[in-house]
């Protein structure tokens, strides 16, 4: 495995500790062997962390943002490609965000799932769709605002349960109260009412929760972004490399098992396994000389 002496090589340029994070979906089970990975490195004046992840559960991001801040003086993100949804929710705490030509973002408007009645298959609704629904009242069919809003609110208690619409809500005001959360760590002496203004941005500026943003999207914004050419290409060559490691990928045939996170520093590596026939994932590790 290559991943060892490209993350020796990042460290060596940075001068930094160096973690590799990567998941297919971030879940709250992942925070005991990150924390015993941290544990093992010991605290660090910088942290970079080289993240690759495509969402997963918004309270499980804060909770790693929240642990990876514990353990060092200044986090770092290094984002070579893929950090979206909770992912860019996680990249809130970072006091640096290192963006490349291939970084991606997303919008952290939230979604709940939901059952097609037709055909029972899952489908997820956002709350940017719920919120949006007055508006193409009136801006498709002429409805003045407030016409607009009570008709709404009419149709969507007719055809969504009302406690799913105060789940949105509720959900939204979490998202808000975490990303501030998150922010202050490193803007702390930032007025209150911008730390709001980035988070309502990544909520509701956007028309959709797929709108892939960029770095430099991030830093109009208002987010801590900057590009690094050696950083950038280091940590495109690490993701090249875990693309065979984690993630659908992995797995040598359809039927078989797969690893869905992992965990990397320059001592060694887990990687948790999915197994078909089984509900329980298993880490194994991967040692430096493997």
């Amino acid at each position: 495995m290559t991943l060892f002496p490209q993350i020796q090589s990042m460290e060596a340029f940075t001068g930094d500790r160096v973690l590799v994070f990567a998941a297919s979906k971030i879940d709250i089970d992942l925070l005991p062997t990150l924390y015993d990975t941290l544990r093992a490195m010991g605290r660090t004046r910088r942290l970079t962390v080289v993240i690759q992840c495509r969402g997963g559960e918004v309270n499980a991001a804060r909770r790693i943002a929240l642990l990876l801040h514990g353990f060092t003086d200044c986090l770092v993100f290094a984002v070579p490609h893929f950090c979206e949804s909770a992912g860019t929710v996680m990249a809130l705490a970072a006091r640096e965000i290192i963006s490349g030509p291939m970084s991606i973002f997303s919008p952290i408007d939230p979604h709940l799932a939901a059952e097609n009645s037709s055909n029972g298959s899952a489908s997820a609704l956002s709350a940017q769709d719920i919120r949006q629904f007055w508006r193409m009242g009136q801006d498709w069919f002429g409805l003045e605002e407030g016409d607009a809003k009570a008709l709404a609110l009419k149709v969507l208690c007719e055809n969504i349960f009302p406690s799913t619409l105060t789940s949105f809500h509720r959900c939204t005001l979490e998202l808000e109260s975490i990303g501030d959360e998150l922010l202050s760590l490193h803007m702390a002496d930032t007025p209150q009412s911008i730390r709001a203004e980035i988070v309502k941005t990544l909520l509701y500026g956007f028309h959709s929760h797929v709108h892939a943003l960029t770095g430099d999207d991030l830093k109009w914004i208002g987010l801590p972004v900057r590009q690094d050419e050696v950083i950038e290409n280091l940590g495109w060559e690490l993701v090249r490399e875990l693309r065979c490691h984690v993630g659908p990928e992995s797995r040598d045939t359809l039927e078989g098992d797969w690893y869905d996170a992992l965990i990397a520093t320059r001592d060694g590596a887990v990687r948790r396994r999915r197994r078909m026939d089984a509900p329980a994932n298993v880490w194994e590790r991967i040692e430096t000389t493997g």
